[in-house]
């Protein structure tokens, strides 16, 4: 076990951690950014062929100008799932293979070894099990070298994919919240419903009824609740109008906070991934966004709604 002992050893310790770290992680996105891309190409190729079986895509490359299809393929990106599953394969090939090297050689049995990978891979370094530890192997150069290359794969392959399930657990959080909120929203419009059949409204006369014949009963009145003057604006339709202002502004402020604003296409539209630095703005750039922003998809219910006010 190599540690630093002496004061100097471990200040050097220190200032080349911070180089070296960083060094590391710089490594690991772009080593994320050049799988993805591979990933995405190869995935894109496979499904430009699914098109062609189908008839969709003509089968001369030289008669794809001006096709829609085409057209809309330009901006295709692989799902996340899909990606997910690919990196998530190949992290256990690369510990299957070095749990086969480790087994023979270390002496631990094969679920032990299996334990290393994932506790070496993903960095966690718990330090009960540590390869290449003792004074003699059989062929120990080549070994050593195997043990550099299975764990300098295994870490850039769980890295990606500990990248891809943050991606995949920040969906699912969204989409819980989307949830909860929608729920929270058809309870107080509920409530505001009830609270408006008790609003005094110009026009109508407060706690008109009408008194069935043949039921003996008494039904309220159509028009309550329901503007009946030109001059007056109904509680829903102020609700209305507030939220596409705070929405456009919100809109606003987030285009004036990012630099530019984002164009709002039909092939592209943000999602919940939107933005980030380092790894998930890799992310966010080369695979599919496979859900959609609340906030964008507020403004533009919001930018909807308030062209129907106005006509």
């Amino acid at each position: 076990m190599t540690t630093p002992a002496t004061i100097a050893g471990k200040l050097f310790l220190i200032f080349y951690g911070l180089v070296g770290c960083a060094g590391t992680i710089l490594f690991f996105n772009l080593f994320l950014e050049r799988l993805i891309t591979i990933i995405a190409y190869v995935m894109k190729s496979c499904h430009e062929r699914q098109l062609r079986r189908k008839g969709v895509l003509p089968q001369d490359t030289r008669q794809t100008s001006g096709n829609p299809e085409v057209d809309s393929l330009a901006g295709w990106k692989p799902s996340v799932y899909y990606v997910m599953l690919i990196l998530c394969l190949a992290s256990i090939i690369i510990s299957c293979c070095a749990s086969a090297m480790y087994t023979p050689i270390e002496g631990w049995s094969y679920f032990d070894s299996l334990y290393f990978c994932f506790v070496a891979f993903s960095t966690i370094g718990f330090g009960d099990l540590v390869s290449s530890q003792n004074a003699q192997y059989d062929s120990q150069g080549l070994y050593r070298f195997g043990n550099f290359i299975f764990i300098l794969m295994g870490v850039c392959c769980i890295y990606s994919l500990f990248n891809v399930i943050s991606i995949v657990i920040k969906q699912s959080i969204n989409w819980i919240l989307k949830k909860l909120e929608c729920k929270f929203c058809q309870r107080c419009q509920r409530k505001l419903f009830r609270s408006q059949r008790n609003v005094v409204v110009p026009g109508t006369v407060p706690n008109q009824r009408n008194v069935s014949i043949e039921s003996d009963g008494v039904i309220e009145s159509d028009t309550d609740g329901r503007r009946m003057s030109g001059e007056m604006i109904s509680m829903k339709d102020l609700l209305t109008s507030n939220k596409v202002s705070l929405a456009i502004m919100q809109k606003q402020l987030s285009d004036t906070a990012n630099g530019c604003p984002r164009q709002m296409t039909s092939v592209s539209k943000p999602n919940g991934f939107a933005g980030g630095v380092g790894a998930l703005g890799i992310m966010n750039n080369r695979l599919a966004e496979t859900s959609t922003d609340s906030s964008d998809l507020n403004v533009e219910k919001a930018t909807d709604l308030g062209k129907t006010m106005r006509s």
